[in-house]
């Protein structure tokens, strides 16, 4: 890793003062703009105008999600192996190619739902290289001491792409057409190519700087490197605890969104643009949960933090099933559940990454992330389709109460391992495992 020549022992000043951070944290944040725009745009016009019910629902979103599990460990591979600029780069261009092409098919009337299947693989496939692509460019970028600060800025912009994304995303389907949504996520990953193609400090990659006769594994296949990844995350004891309160929590958390997309039109008969309203308080949530998680780990301890945040924003979905009706004071309270989840899961969000990388070496950033990718958000398609056949059989109501319900594991699993036990100072990284060593666990 090489860090900015220019630093000063203090972090924050500096990384704003760092031209090539700021175009990282520019186009980062309209790549996440983009995708949750469209994360919204794809379930509302299969909802809202092809009359989708809840088995393609959970249908569309687990082929969207399908790439987590199909890719996330070649990702991890590819990124230790390439530079996380090109990676970004070309995933952003490829996502613009495929929502323009989504947009003139649905001009021509030509989006139909086996259209959205192929968008939202195509879309998900990408999505996964980009963000395991991003995560390992800060580390290049920035001092270990800067990690939390600097996911605080990346996981604050995605917090405002969480603000502006569903609202614009529900409000362009509702008040134009899905077409025109779809153009707006490709004009978004288009402005992310430009300011990520402006980034200008060279970047070292790991596994390529190695002496070759020192490291000879690094030689190995990709298949090779992957088993690396794996066997890293599960001799470490604080990953491993993350990969299963991940799990946990996007299994449940996919089941309860694809639950969530059906009961607020059709339970409480809110329009696309109420929708997109109510999902994107999650923001401005969130963005205090990124501001808060640059202060609280250090003064309460990371423990502390991951399991009470987790408590706390995933136990404010329960209070969704009790609510009735399209009054004011049902979007009121679904705006103040959303942004308690948002400011919650966010301070969650940032602590885990912040976590992973501090003990992670430099060479095993791209296979760590993956891999925690693959194994927590792997289940997300599994728990789309369970939301459908919950909401189909037991009815939107009980469904969503079971399936945020199932979040609360999450939790119980963080403060049962090594990760509740976190002080305030995380632990420097072991060096990097090789294959004939013996891992420890941790």
């Amino acid at each position: 890793m090489r860090p900015p020549s220019s630093s000063p022992p203090s972090p924050s000043p500096s990384l704003w003062r760092d031209t090539d951070f700021r175009r990282l944290w520019a186009g980062q944040t309209a790549s996440q703009l983009g995708e949750h725009t469209t994360l919204v745009v794809l379930p509302l016009f299969a909802v809202l105008t092809l009359d989708a019910g809840a088995g393609p629902l959970g249908a569309l979103r687990a082929v969207g999600q399908a790439p987590i599990l199909l890719l996330s460990l070649l990702a991890g591979a590819w990124v230790d192996r390439w530079r996380a600029r090109t990676v970004m780069v070309l995933t952003d261009a490829a996502r613009a190619v495929a929502l323009g092409a989504a947009a003139v098919a649905g001009l021509l009337g030509l989006l139909g739902l086996p259209a959205l299947f192929v968008v939202a693989f195509t879309v998900g496939a990408l999505s996964v290289l980009f963000d395991v692509a991003y995560q390992a460019s800060l580390v290049r970028m920035v001092r270990r001491d800067q990690l939390v600060r600097g996911n605080s800025a990346l996981e604050g912009s995605r917090s405002a792409a969480q603000i502006g994304g569903p609202a614009l995303g529900g409000a362009l389907v509702s008040l134009l057409s899905a077409p025109v949504a779809a153009a707006a996520g490709a004009l978004f990953f288009a402005v992310s190519f430009v300011s990520l193609r402006r980034i200008r400090r060279p970047e070292s990659v790991p596994e390529r700087v190695a002496p070759v006769p020192e490291r000879p594994e690094l030689a190995a296949p990709v298949r090779g490197r992957i088993r690396e990844g794996l066997r890293f995350v599960a001799g470490n004891a604080w990953l491993r605890a993350v990969c299963l309160a991940s799990a946990a929590f996007q299994l449940s958390f996919a089941a309860t969104m694809t639950v969530y997309l059906l009961f607020l039109p059709r339970e409480l008969h809110l329009t696309g643009a109420t929708v997109g309203l109510a999902l994107a308080a999650t923001g401005p949530g969130a963005l205090l949960g990124s501001v808060l998680a640059a202060r609280l780990p250090g003064r309460l301890g990371h423990g502390v933090v991951l399991v009470s945040a987790a408590v706390l924003g995933n136990g404010a979905l329960l209070c969704v099933p009790a609510l009735y009706g399209s009054t004011t004071a049902t979007i009121l309270a679904l705006l103040a559940v959303n942004f308690v989840f948002g400011t919650f899961s966010q301070l969650v969000n940032v602590t885990v990454m912040s976590v992973r990388q501090a003990v992670t070496p430099d060479g095993m950033q791209g296979r760590a992330a993956a891999t925690i990718t693959f194994v927590g958000m792997g289940f997300t398609p599994l728990g789309s389709l369970l939301g459908g056949l919950l909401a189909q059989e037991w009815g939107l109501r009980t469904g969503l109460l079971v399936t945020a319900a199932g979040m609360m594991l999450s939790p119980v699993l963080m403060a049962a391992s090594p990760l509740a036990r976190l002080g305030r100072v995380l632990p420097a990284p072991k060096e990097e495992p090789r294959p004939t060593e013996r891992r420890g666990s941790e």
